[in-house]
């Protein structure tokens, strides 16, 4: 069976060691190292995305406490999706957990269950006998059944309510695979092999008198009343009791028995790996949604919009927003949180000017945290979102003084851009938060220049935030200023921020000023200089 709820033709490939960190471990040490496996498998930019966007406050809201949720939204949050079509199919999925939550939880649980009840049987170790094996796989596959069976009263309970393709096929798979004859069947099989009776086997003389070709026998039916145990009939048999403490037979029996037993235990242990599998997959896709559904009942808690996105087929950019805020901020204030409304249809550049603190990087975090989250199949934290599909999501953003002073600011800088430009491919969308700063302005502009200039020749979409006048201004008066869009922070005339972006011509100061008066009022003498900061 196949659970395929985000992939239409594939269940989720989940990385080895995201596999084993949702089979669970005993021990917190041993946790945590499974952890820091998975981080590594993710891709090399995934750190400085987490630290540029917070991405970890978003991640801790969706997992809700769930080391297990924590990894495997992490996982496909990075995991973009360059198909529409397949971030539609995911969010149509989406929209079934958010309208049937409980019923979504439910299933969640099962999965766990399954999981965590696997884990409980491994005294009985895969390594020893054949015996133990054997004992081990039918108590995992019994207490697979009855999960199994309750996973498909559920489909037949709640199905006709789900209207995902996702949903739906899993529904229908479930109730045509795990009909009732199908599991008294397997009930069945697994009480004949606890071979309660003894364990039927059939074997040959070979040279030397050694036994060969061990087979398991059907177990003979049980003759039932007074009349078949007391009148048994057939042929006679042959016995052999062994003493109570004749060590040497007993093993030498149970040596007899592992060899008739060996392929059966063998074939039972597969079935046990393959249904765990199955529970596996459930739970890490299921635990996307999960999350998902965890993240959007905090924002429609605290009253903030939420939409789903419109993917648009990569080529001309395009990205028109209502309402986009950035998510990581509202979950770390009470307060709700301004929103923006840009249209920048056709433009492979936008470039943010204006007043310090005026929100310029929070809007920023906000269109990286909203293309990671469209691409994905996630929600948008706005109240409408529409962008092209992009290959990779990437972030510049400044960085404190080097500590150990190895390297200077700008040398750190350019090394960042160095690694992306080794990991970006054609289509990509890059972030910069007042990059090239670090030296002076002549010449942060310049590197700046010819970096936006050599993506945009890649087809790359570049948002870039900057105090560097001669940069936007520059990039203004350009012949190319007709793909670009050229946004500033808003400030009142009595200096206070709305928080919103508007367009507008690059100024040539940040208005630093209001800074120095917010902080230092009290002193009336204080003289300001303004300039570009």
């Amino acid at each position: 069976m196949k659970v395929r709820l985000m992939q239409r033709d594939s269940d989720l490939d989940l990385p080895p060691a995201l596999a084993g960190f949702i089979a669970g471990s005993a021990g917190v040490r041993v946790l945590e190292e499974q952890e820091t496996v998975v981080r590594r498998a993710l891709p090399r930019h995934a750190q400085a995305l987490t630290q540029d966007l917070e991405l970890d406050t978003l991640f801790a809201a969706m997992a809700a406490g769930d080391r297990v949720l924590l990894n495997v939204v992490r996982q496909a949050v990075f995991a973009s999706l360059i198909e529409p079509q397949e971030i539609v199919y995911r969010q149509q999925v989406l929209a079934d957990c958010l309208e049937h939550p409980a019923v979504v939880r439910q299933i969640y649980d099962l999965a766990v269950e399954a999981i965590a009840g696997e884990r409980q049987n491994l005294g009985l170790s895969k390594w020893s006998s054949p015996d133990m094996i054997l004992r081990r796989s039918v108590g995992v596959l019994e207490l697979f059944v009855d999960v199994l069976r309750r996973l498909r009263q559920l489909a037949d309970e709640h199905g006709g309510a789900f209207r995902s393709e996702g949903f739906t096929e899993l529904f229908a798979e479930l109730s045509r695979e795990l009909d009732d004859d199908y599991l008294r069947t397997i009930d069945g099989h697994l009480r004949i092999l606890r071979f309660r009776a003894g364990v039927p086997i059939s074997a040959e003389l070979g040279k030397g008198n050694r036994g060969t070709r061990y087979v398991l026998r059907r177990s003979p039916p049980r003759k039932r009343g007074l009349r078949g145990r007391f009148f048994r009939g057939g042929r006679p048999s042959f016995t052999y009791q062994i003493a109570d403490r004749d060590e040497a037979g007993a093993k030498a029996l149970a040596a007899l028995r592992d060899r008739g037993i060996d392929l059966v235990a063998n074939a039972l242990a597969q079935s046990c790996d393959h249904v765990l599998s199955y529970f596996r997959t459930l739970r890490a896709e299921l635990g996307f949604y999960v999350g998902c559904v965890n993240l959007h009942e905090y924002l429609v808690a605290k009253g903030e919009p939420t939409c789903f996105p419109v993917p648009e087929v990569s080529g001309e950019p395009s990205f028109a927003c209502r309402g986009l805020y950035d998510v990581c901020l509202s979950l770390s204030v009470t307060e709700r949180v301004v929103g923006n409304d840009v249209t920048a249809d056709g433009k492979s550049v936008v470039m943010v000017t204006g007043a310090n603190q005026g929100g310029k990087s929070t809007f920023l975090r906000s269109v990286g945290l909203a293309q990671l989250m469209l691409q994905c199949g996630m929600f948008v934290a706005a109240e409408s979102f529409r962008a092209d599909v992009r290959t990779g999501v990437f972030t510049h953003f400044k960085r404190e003084e080097d500590a150990t002073m190895r390297s200077g600011k700008l040398d750190e800088e350019l090394g960042r851009m160095s690694e992306i430009a080794d990991d970006i491919h054609v289509g990509a969308i890059l972030l910069f938060n007042e990059s090239f700063a670090s030296t002076n302005e002549r010449e942060g502009s310049e590197i700046a220049r010819q970096i936006i200039g050599a993506l945009r020749e890649t087809g790359a979409k570049v948002f870039f935030v900057t105090h560097m006048f001669e940069l936007a201004n520059g990039l203004f008066r350009s012949p190319m200023n007709d793909s670009a869009l050229f946004l500033r922070a808003e400030r009142q005339a009595d200096g206070s921020r709305t928080f919103r972006l508007v367009e507008g011509e690059p100024l040539s100061t940040s208005y630093g000023e209001d800074l120095y008066r917010r902080i230092f009022a009290d002193d009336g003498d204080a003289r300001v200089v303004s300039g570009s900061d």
